[in-house]
């Protein structure tokens, strides 16, 4: 059978549009003769992915990046078509995160599962993530350090200009006069040290003595414990007794008789009674002078002439032996 021209033509021309769709779907990564499944992930930034990326999952490809567009006209967020060939468990709630393969910031997509028992199924939208790079991790590192060194540089800066401002002429004149009277201070104090030592030898006899006798009122502590013990003990006794005996109600007896002395005191310096008659009234007491001068020169008198006093009937009366005679001084 004869096949015409047209047919040969239609043919190839159909296998030729077969090949290219083909070509193009393998270009882009997709596979039309294996079963797969479609994700899409939505990013704020792709960070360099490119169409045909990998997607992975724990390091094994699993499909590739079949698209990227903005999400939509109004949006500057990109969504990425994901399609999956490998018939793998895909929870729900997994993450297609950006990731580098290599240092030279190769992108693709890694897979995150997650902990669902729901699949996802085809069409749905994972959550999207973005690894940072290796440079993005050493600068996130490196930032604070750099940050650190900067501060101390200006820190330094601001030392230096410190010290040029403070070690002019003359503080360093002061300075070398500072240490200079350290220098003094010093030598004053070893002189000081060696005069001390020099006594401490001089003096080592006595300073022996010294330590045998507190050692000696020490033993003797150590042997009188017992004696010392029974002091404190009657000691305790007195200051129980003390406080047990009544001394407010003793003190408030004294002080009231200090108080009726003072009455008595305050009476006789008045004036009043026989006592303070006997103090105050100068009359009274010169005439108890006199009194007492004349009793003074009768009993003289008695004395020398006793038989003015006493009658003896064997004397004769005699009128010259009564007179009173005035004793001889």
């Amino acid at each position: 059978m004869k096949i015409s021209r047209e047919i040969r033509i239609g043919a190839f021309g159909i296998i030729t549009v077969a090949l290219f769709v083909i070509g193009v779907n393998f270009i882009k990564g997709k596979d039309i003769f294996h079963r797969h499944r479609t994700f899409y992930a939505v990013y704020g930034s792709i960070s360099g992915i490119q169409d045909a990326a990998p997607v992975t999952l724990n390091g094994l490809e699993i499909g590739k990046v079949t698209g990227l567009q903005f999400l939509s006209d109004t949006s500057s967020n990109i969504i990425l078509e994901l399609t999956i060939y490998k018939s793998v468990f895909i929870p729900s709630n997994s993450i297609a995160r950006i990731s580098s393969i290599d240092f030279l910031g190769t992108k693709n997509i890694e897979v995150i599962l997650g902990d669902d028992k729901k699949p996802a199924i085809d069409g749905d939208t994972l959550s999207g993530g973005i690894q940072m790079s290796l440079t993005e991790e050493v600068n996130k590192q490196v930032a604070p350090i750099k940050e650190k060194a900067e501060n101390l540089l200006s820190s330094l800066d601001t030392m230096v200009t410190v010290l040029q401002m403070v070690f002019n002429s003359e503080t360093r004149k002061n300075i070398e006069a500072s240490f200079l009277s350290i220098r003094t201070t010093l030598t004053t104090l070893e002189s000081t040290s060696y005069n001390l030592d020099t006594l401490v030898y001089g003096q080592r006899k006595r300073l022996e003595r010294i330590m045998f006798n507190i050692e000696s009122i020490t033993e003797n502590f150590r042997k009188n414990d017992e004696n010392i013990s029974n002091v404190l003990k009657n000691f305790s006794a007195i200051s129980d007794s003390l406080a047990k005996a009544n001394i407010a109600g003793t003190l408030n007896n004294v002080n009231t008789v200090l108080v009726h002395v003072a009455d008595i005191t305050e009476k006789i310096d008045k004036g009043q009674g026989s006592l303070g008659l006997l103090l105050n009234d100068q009359k009274l007491y010169n005439n108890l002078n006199s009194s007492a001068e004349q009793l003074d020169k009768l009993i003289e008198d008695m004395k020398l002439n006793p038989y003015r006093y006493v009658n003896v009937s064997v004397f004769p009366y005699s009128k010259k032996r009564m007179e009173y005679t005035e004793p001889a001084k």
